[in-house]
């Protein structure tokens, strides 16, 4: 069952954005996870600050700022990357990529100034590298966002 809020956005993180750094190969302005506030063999919880100096506010849209449903996927999806590579030996020689999204609902708009709080779990045990996951996204105690996500873990070459 994902977890539900409320979530300690305040507790010790179990990765800080050094430690992300270490584990996704994402960089500015492309990294959309500031910090890992859980993470079991069933279930991790992620965060983003949302900020207005994110440079897609520029043009969507000026006049009333909204973070593109895209970029929540690619966030969610960030986080679930961190999931399954928290359990490889050597993080660094392996990445995750999309094969899959399902079901995508968007609920509420995300804003400049919300922290966005992804909890997912797996679907299944991961199989020759494939992992599915289902997802939801929240800001305080309301539900954003929520799907499936089906990602493959591939060596680097």
């Amino acid at each position: 069952m994902i977890k539900e809020p409320p979530f300690d956005i305040y507790a010790d993180p179990v990765y800080d954005i050094k430690e992300i750094k270490k584990i996704l190969p994402h960089r500015s302005p492309f990294l959309l996870v500031d910090k890992i506030l859980e993470l079991s063999d069933n279930h991790i919880v992620g965060l983003k600050n949302v900020t207005m100096n994110e440079g897609f506010f520029m043009g969507h849209f000026p006049d009333e700022p909204l973070m593109p449903g895209v970029l929540q996927i690619e966030a969610l999806a960030q986080v679930g990357g961190i999931f399954v590579l928290s359990g490889v030996e050597d993080k660094k020689s392996y990445s995750t990529y999309f094969l899959k999204i399902n079901d995508v609902r968007f609920r509420a708009k995300v804003v400049p100034g919300d922290t966005l709080v992804f909890s997912l779990e797996p679907i299944a045990p991961i199989k020759q590298g494939i992992c599915i996951m289902r997802g939801k996204a929240f800001v305080g105690n309301k539900l954003v966002m929520q799907g499936e996500l089906t990602a493959q873990i591939i060596k680097n070459k």
